[in-house]
């Protein structure tokens, strides 16, 4: 698949390159990106740039996942990262500490739900995190995902269990506001937090069996 840019009023979502590479350093650094999902830690340039070459670029060439990463129009500066795994429907994402509590990657799940619906035929989007990461079932929550429950992860975590986590489904035929049910941390509709279940992990995984990334779930923890 070749790469494509997603965006609405205040949005846009396009693919990460190699001058993003300082932003992504720094946000995979922060402590709730760090608890709540895969990302290698600690984290260094290397591990930007791995992230880019062989999660980023072999996911779009291969078309089994895409990546995009969160900015606001007219500004380069990247602000997180949402990815689409097409093999499981499902979705992970992070944002930066300095971009929380505005709702953007409520609208930036939003806009990737809408494309793998109308454009790449999916039925269904699945959500997970950990359980405890509020932040990141409040973005699902406000989506539209009707929650389901607590499960084992879809993904390994750092030590190659499977974590515990809170799991929700969006449909396609789903009128996309907030449904009940939710764990009540995650309802305050100020919270807009910082990761989600294996935005890099699990990717590094897929892509290199040999080699077990750190892991958890790619608004907000």
């Amino acid at each position: 698949m070749r790469p494509f840019v997603l965006e609405s009023s205040g949005l846009r979502l396009e693919v990460p390159g190699t001058a993003d590479i300082p932003a992504i350093v720094e946000a995979c650094s922060d402590p709730d990106v760090v608890r709540f999902t895969t990302v290698p830690t600690p984290y260094h340039r290397g591990d930007a740039e791995f992230f880019l070459s062989q999660i980023v670029d072999f996911g779009w060439s291969t078309g089994r996942e895409y990546t995009w990463g969160v900015r606001e129009p007219g500004s380069s500066l990247l602000l997180g990262m949402v990815s689409l795994r097409l093999r499981a429907h499902d979705i992970g994402f992070w944002l930066a500490p300095q971009a929380r509590g505005r709702g953007l990657m409520s609208r930036a799940v939003t806009l990737v739900a809408d494309w793998a619906f109308t454009e790449g035929g999916l039925p269904d989007v699945l959500w997970e995190g950990y359980v405890g990461n509020d932040g990141s079932a409040a973005v699902a929550r406000r989506a539209g995902f009707t929650y389901t429950g607590v499960g084992p992860g879809l993904h390994p975590g750092r030590d190659g269990g499977r974590p515990s986590c809170w799991k929700a489904r969006l449909l396609s035929t789903d009128d996309r506001t907030p449904r009940a049910g939710w764990p009540a941390s995650s309802e305050s509709p100020e919270y807009d937090a910082a990761g989600g279940v294996d935005l890099h992990g699990t990717s590094t995984n897929d892509a290199h069996p040999d080699r077990l990334e750190r892991s958890d779930h790619p608004e907000e923890p």
